[in-house]
């Protein structure tokens, strides 16, 4: 039976671009050491947050080959591979050289508005072809779909393979009926920072984290101190990000981070066309919280 290695905090990797637009390798190798120094306890990468449509094929290889490399089995590897052709996941499960990687996460359909027996039968696919230990990824405001509570019980009880669920939909109620219902061996994982601390006591066991980019020490530290039940400590790290929370996200996912890297010295403001940097008085205000934290 397939376990989930993916608990506590997850890093939605970003790729850092140089000035010219390329990607930047050391700038890469420096933040995967920082997290993992910092107490990540695995890595996302090929996610939305690390730009996924805007690099080649090239690119997407040799960044799969750098970091599996570069980790070096010291953290869980969970690798973004989805869309919405079932036939081409499929098929890019079955003949993509997968050692090194850990585990799939797998983006609902998007664009195409399947049906729930829809999106089942496409896990459903992926499952029965899938060499690794399959994440659900349910996010309705990127994909325009939302998958339910009973569709992703009905995974979840009906294959093994199929080990966890990152929760972004937003509705904690959906959420709390997962956790409520859910097959032993099957976890929840909140995929939005601003609500992990209230998933974690509801029995969600981590999260797949954006913010976890430039802060994994005090984010990790929050994240295991909820699991361990420790509320009121883990309570008053929560309530610090607030308001860091609602700015990294205001204008889009992962300028805000990107823009928060940056005024840390780590990165340089680059994103990829259609995505832009954060307006100036984002910016300004991320800058001022950065100052505020010693950075």
């Amino acid at each position: 039976m397939a376990s989930n290695k993916f608990r506590g905090l997850g890093v939605a990797l970003i790729t850092p671009f140089a000035k010219d637009g390329s990607i930047d390798i050391v700038s890469l190798d420096r933040l995967v050491e920082y997290q993992i120094k910092s107490g990540a306890d695995f890595l996302c990468i090929m996610g939305t947050t690390a730009e996924t449509p805007t690099l080649s094929p090239e690119e997407k290889a040799m960044l799969k080959q750098h970091l599996v490399e570069r980790v070096s089995g010291r953290v869980p590897l969970l690798m973004g591979c989805g869309g919405n052709n079932t036939a081409a996941v499929v098929h890019e499960l079955q003949t993509s050289d997968w050692s090194g990687i850990d585990g799939i996460l797998s983006v609902c359909p998007y664009y195409n508005k399947p049906s729930q027996e829809g999106l089942y039968q496409h896990y459903a696919a992926i499952a029965k072809a899938s060499p690794l230990p399959v994440v659900l990824y349910n996010v309705p405001g990127r994909t325009g779909v939302n998958m339910t509570a009973e569709t992703t019980l009905r995974l979840a009880r009906d294959f093994e393979n199929i080990v966890a669920i990152k929760e972004a939909s937003g509705n904690i109620a959906q959420m709390d009926e997962i956790i409520k219902n859910k097959p032993a061996n099957f976890d929840v994982i909140s995929g939005d920072d601003g609500i992990t601390f209230p998933l974690i006591t509801l029995g969600a066991v981590g999260v797949i984290s954006v913010i976890g980019n430039a802060l994994p020490s005090e984010f990790s530290r929050m994240v295991r101190l909820a699991l361990k039940g420790e509320y009121n400590t883990s309570l008053s790290i929560h309530h610090k990000f607030t308001e860091l929370f609602k700015l990294l996200f205001v204008d889009g996912n992962p300028a805000g981070v990107k823009a928060m890297l940056h005024e840390m010295g780590m990165i340089e403001n680059v994103l990829r066309l259609p995505l832009v940097p954060t307006r100036l008085t984002t910016m300004e205000k991320i800058s001022s919280i950065v100052r505020e934290l010693g950075y």
